[in-house]
């Protein structure tokens, strides 16, 4: 999954975006003008190729959300956990709310999913800040899950992000590799818990984190296969689609070669790889990439988070469900 740079697509993108390892496309703030270009852009990119490419988006609310005029503002996580201290129930109410207004405005515009939500433990990590729910496992597994089940009202499957999690290192891994020298113990009681019997209809897909973990294995999570076949799909049982964070971060730069990046990252167990703002290393990557069928399961994982064509809710759920993100305590 590459990034792109413009607002339309040129004929070197449409190269780009033909290349068979391309299997879909991440958008960002600079692709966005208004819902009008963006729903003609996703068309343009669905069908560069024969088979119709996934699109996707940082959409989480807060501080990240790609895309704002003309959608709503969605709150930060953070503050639906807030709530949730003092009303549990408007709290769950809230989260349905932002995940129906949340995927619906998406999907008007054809995005197939948001990389939403983060399930990370509320921290000092200074990349997540006010973009986790609250510090309390079951509840930010609770809040996710019905931000979630609003998504899947409209035909949307969740990613939770980001294995194994961020809240033992302060360090942001758009810049250095964190480390984290919890015990595995620890982090089985504490960040892992909230991946312990996620919906797999509810959440079609997980991204990794860019974080070492010294008492478990010496390769960054992304790359480990500890992690990811051994702790994620074994034991937490997970079946849905595991994407990679951006590769191109800083956390990743002892690796410098991008398609070993991609290797390291594939041979751990991601069935998507993530390339981002990086026109140069995407090229590199696709020049040299050795390309092989992808299995039926790993295809059938990444096919799942197409965007489901189902009658999702009548004008007068989505007007409740805009009120309520604005105002919670509807």
């Amino acid at each position: 999954m590459i990034s792109i740079e413009g607002q339309t697509l040129d004929s070197v993108t449409r190269e780009r975006l033909s290349h068979p390892a391309v299997g879909g496309v991440i958008l960002f703030a600079r692709n966005y003008v208004s819902p009008a270009q963006l729903a003609e852009l996703t068309r343009d990119i669905r069908f560069a190729k024969p088979s119709p490419l996934l699109i996707a988006v940082d959409q989480e609310g807060g501080r990240v959300q790609r895309f704002t005029d003309g959608f709503t503002r969605l709150p930060a996580l953070r503050s639906i956990g807030d709530l949730y201290d003092r009303d549990p129930d408007r709290a769950c109410c809230w989260a349905r709310a932002v995940g129906t207004v949340l995927a619906s405005e998406l999907a008007s515009v054809g995005v197939d999913f948001s990389f939403a939500p983060v399930l990370d433990l509320a921290s000092a990590n200074k990349a997540i800040g006010e973009r986790a729910f609250h510090k309390k496992p079951n509840i930010v597994r609770l809040l996710g899950s019905q931000l979630a089940l609003g998504m899947k009202r409209c035909g949307m499957r969740a990613v939770a992000k980001h294995f194994p999690g961020h809240s033992g290192v302060i360090e942001d891994p758009h810049l250095d590799l964190p480390r984290d020298h919890r015990s595995l113990d620890e982090i089985q009681l504490t960040d892992t818990t909230v991946y312990q019997g996620l919906d797999s209809d509810l959440f079609g897909g997980i991204m990794t984190c860019h974080v070492g973990f010294s008492m478990v294995d010496d390769l960054p999570a992304t790359f480990s296969a500890r992690w990811l076949r051994q702790e994620l799909r074994e034991r937490l049982h997970f079946t849905g689609a595991i994407f990679s964070d951006d590769l191109m971060m800083g956390a990743l730069s002892e690796v410098a070669d991008p398609a070993e990046r991609v290797f390291k990252a594939c041979a751990a167990g991601c069935d998507m790889m993530l390339l981002c703002n990086d026109q140069r290393a995407i090229d590199l990557v696709l020049d040299s990439i050795d390309l092989s069928p992808l299995g039926e399961k790993t295809q059938g994982r990444i096919e799942k988070m197409r965007l489901r064509d189902i009658p999702g809710p009548n004008g007068q759920m989505l007007i409740d469900a805009k009120e309520r993100v604005i105002n919670p305590e509807l």
